[in-house]
């Protein structure tokens, strides 16, 4: 039986009792699985691990790629972080995360570049201007969850800007973390962009409201500056074919304009997930 709201509440999505260990909260949880974590948190967590790992790298993450292998259950995980390149202004990382059989669940790659002490002069032109979207206090909060359940969207704050979350996409949204990513540390601002990006797909779902579902077995996220405040925004379109594949864009902004974007492949199945929707 799924937890009811109004129970104790975890205080992090993750803990992390050991360096290279990670217990997800019922915050972790997702709406496809009782026992799978959402992809979400999973996204936040790889980009948080590669933003961590050290070794002299360049310090700015500006690209991850999350692989969604199989589900990631609500179970401890052991996490494995590498460099798989290393470099004075570029470099790779790679992140494995497996269940407690050993079996890998979930994996990333992140690019970290280097951050310049003295900002160059780049003119007007290098960062173009593209209209905001309402900024989240002019737009009300809205429960975007399972009844009854706690999960990942208990752990969230959401505001609708655009769209109908009942209806197909497209839409924007804005989506702010209520409690940290990981239990007594600083939840960094890829962090928090990773883990808002991956509701691109519900956003931008082309399928609502359908016996058909798609979703996303990965998810790609590119940055060109850190967000401003917590709060992370997204622009979402998709598309789904008959043919079983779908593709979703998001724009990703903060309350000054846009940070970066994602993209979502998606599997398009016979599948509805919410039989009552």
């Amino acid at each position: 039986m799924l937890p009811m709201v109004g129970c104790v509440e975890p205080e992090a999505i993750f803990l992390r009792p050991a360096p290279d260990r990670i217990i997800p909260t019922e915050f972790a949880r997702g709406p496809w699985n009782p026992n799978a974590l959402h992809g979400g948190p999973v996204a936040g967590l790889a980009a948080t691990l590669a933003e961590q790992h050290d070794d002299g790298l360049p310090p700015v993450v500006a690209r991850v790629t999350v692989e969604l292998l199989r589900p990631v259950p609500l179970a401890p995980l052991h996490v494995t972080t590498v460099t798989r390149r290393p470099g004075r202004k570029v470099a790779w990382v790679d992140v494995s995360i497996a269940d407690e059989s050993g079996r890998e669940v979930a994996a990333a790659r992140a690019l970290r570049v280097h951050r310049l002490d003295v900002p160059l002069a780049v003119g007007a032109h290098a960062d173009p201007a593209v209209p905001p979207i309402p900024a989240p206090e002019s737009v009300p909060a809205q429960w975007i969850g399972l009844d009854g359940a706690i999960g990942y969207w208990s752990a969230v704050d959401f505001r609708l800007v655009r769209g109908d979350w009942t209806a197909a996409g497209p839409g924007a949204a804005w989506f702010r973390l209520r409690v940290p990513l990981i239990a007594g540390e600083p939840t960094s601002s890829i962090a928090r962009v990773a883990a808002a990006a991956d509701f691109g797909s519900g956003v931008g779902n082309p399928l609502r409201q359908s016996r058909t579902s798609a979703i996303n077995p990965e998810i790609t996220i590119h940055v060109h500056r850190a967000i401003a405040t917590e709060w992370v925004g997204l622009e979402s379109i998709a598309w789904a074919h008959g043919e079983g594949v779908g593709l979703c864009e998001t724009r990703l902004f903060d309350e000054r304009g846009v940070v970066g974007r994602g993209t979502q492949s998606l599997l398009v199945q016979d599948f509805n997930p919410f039989p009552n929707s």
